[in-house]
C-alpha cells in the first residue's frame, strides 16, 4: 500500500491488543544466525497477547526513567546504505543527537542497518520479531572497553557507558510492523537469557544449527526474554522520518532504567498500514572520568 497525502490516516488509539513473541521455557540452545538479508533464531518462541499503549498520549518518556525516549531530528540523507559505516555523514549526526540526549561527552559510532517488513536483500535485513535487548551485560562491557581502548588508548577512562540504538522510520505512517518498547523498570534485573549472535554467509539447516561452536561463551550475544505479565509495552504510532527513538541496550549505571527490551510487532489495528522501512544506528556513549 502507498500513502496518499490527501487521505487521512486511520486513527491510533490509546492502546491496542497485539501479540509479542517471547522465549518459551523449554528453549535450551538459543542462537541468532545472521546472513545477508536473512536472520534465523534457534530459540523456541510463542506469541503472547499483550496491551501496547500509545506513548504519544502519555509521557514524557525519559531515558533514565523508561530506558527509551523520542526526539525530533531532521536529516537530508537519502542514501542510507552509504551511511552504514562509523565514519559516515549520518554517524556524525548520531553523535550529536546522542550527546544532546544523554549528556555523554564522547560517542563512538558503530554502524547502521536498514530493515524492512517487505523484500530483504544483502543490504536490508528483516525486522527483529521477538522481545530482546541487543546485548548482554558481559558483551556490552567487553565491547565498550574494546572500542574505547582502540579509539582512546591514552584516555582517562570512563565512569559510565551506554550501548544504544538510534532508530528511525523511513516509510510513511502508519507502519505495518512498528517498534514496541518495554518500560525498563517493569523488567526485573535478573530476567533474560543470552542469545548468541552467529554471523554466517548462509543460514545452516537441521542439526547444523545446533552443533558445538568453539568459544561460543565469548561471542557477542543478545538478551531474550520470557513472558511476564508485569512487562509494560509502549509504541509511538505514526512515526515520521523527522523523529528518532533512542533505545538503551545497556547502561552501566543501574540506578535508573538501564535497558529497554523491544521488538517489531504486526499492527493489525491499522487497516491502511504501510510496509515498514527503517534505519537504526548503534554506538556507545561514554561519560569520561574527571
Amino acid at each position: 500500500m502507498t500513502a496518499d497525502a490527501d487521505t487521512p490516516l486511520s486513527p491510533a488509539t490509546a492502546e491496542i491488543d497485539a501479540k509479542i513473541q517471547y522465549l518459551l521455557p523449554t528453549s535450551l540452545i538459543n542462537r541468532r544466525f545472521w546472513a545477508p538479508g536473512e536472520e534465523y533464531n534457534t530459540g523456541e518462541y510463542a506469541p503472547y497477547d499483550v496491551k501496547i499503549r500509545n506513548a504519544r498520549l502519555a509521557g514524557p518518556f525519559t531515558l533514565d526513567e523508561h530506558g527509551f525516549a523520542i526526539e525530533r531530528h531532521k536529516t537530508d540523507i537519502t542514501d542510507w546504505v552509504a551511511n552504514y559505516g562509523p565514519d559516515s555523514e549520518y554517524a556524525q549526526q548520531v553523535q550529536d543527537v546522542v550527546r544532546q540526549m544523554t549528556g555523554a561527552d564522547f560517542v563512538i559510532p558503530m554502524g547502521g542497518m536498514l530493515r524492512t517488513s517487505g523484500t530483504t536483500s544483502k543490504e536490508v535485513q528483516p525486522p527483529a520479531g521477538e522481545a530482546h535487548v541487543d546485548f548482554t551485560q558481559k558483551s556490552a562491557e567487553r565491547l565498550s572497553e574494546m572500542l574505547y581502548r582502540a579509539r582512546r588508548p591514552e584516555g582517562k577512562g570512563y565512569d559510565r557507558f551506554i550501548c544504544f540504538s538510534l532508530w528511525r522510520a523511513l516509510s510513511p505512517p502508519p507502519q505495518d510492523w512498528p517498534l514496541a518498547l518495554c518500560e525498563g523498570p517493569s523488567v526485573k534485573d535478573g530476567e533474560g537469557t543470552h542469545n548468541t549472535k552467529v554471523d554466517v554467509d548462509v543460514i545452516p539447516t537441521g542439526d547444523d544449527l545446533f552443533v558445538e561452536i568453539p568459544g561460543e561463551e565469548d561471542m557477542m550475544a543478545a538478551t531474550i526474554f520470557r513472558h511476564s505479565p508485569d512487562h509494560r509495552w509502549w509504541y509511538f504510532p505514526d512515526m515520521t522520518d523527522e523523529e528518532v527513538i533512542f533505545i538503551k541496550f545497556y547502561d552501566s549505571d543501574h540506578s535508573g532504567a538501564w535497558r529497554a527490551p523491544h521488538t517489531a510487532f504486526p499492527d493489525t489495528s491499522r487497516p491502511d498500514a504501510i510496509e515498514r522501512r527503517s534505519f537504526e544506528f548503534r554506538g556507545v556513549a561514554y561519560f569520561t572520568k574527571d
